[in-house]
């Protein structure tokens, strides 16, 4: 079983950065794919971005490359998502979650965290 709770999300004006970390618990971290998946309020929740176990191949949904990186330390059984050049569209409340995928879409595996409110001021 794998745990994860979501951190650093907050206020910030458009441009800006912020960077989210999901901690995880449970012995099988490093066996799964990680993903961040977001859903801003009356939209469906989308993927933005995910990581291979062993970190070496990352994915981004179209809306976030360039800006956005996600990266993982199975050490510290941590996930990142660092965001920069916000824009208002980016604003929703971020999950981090184990991930599969299926064809060429990303879906959330069976362990997700309780999310993290990123807001993006204009």
């Amino acid at each position: 079983q794998v745990q994860l709770l979501e951190s650093g999300g907050g206020l910030v004006q458009a441009g800006g950065s912020l960077s989210l970390t999901c901690a995880a618990s449970g012995r099988t971290f490093d066996s799964y794919r990680m993903g961040w998946f977001r859903q801003a309020p009356g939209k469906d929740r989308e993927f933005v971005a995910a990581i291979s176990w062993s970190g070496n191949t990352t994915y981004y949904a179209d809306s976030v490359k360039g800006r956005f990186t996600i990266s993982r330390d199975n050490i510290k059984k941590t996930v990142y998502l660092q965001m920069n050049s916000l824009k208002p569209e980016d604003m929703a409340v971020y999950y981090c979650a184990t991930t599969f995928k299926t064809g060429s879409y990303f879906r959330m595996g069976e362990y997700m965290g309780q999310g993290t409110q990123v807001i993006v001021s204009s």
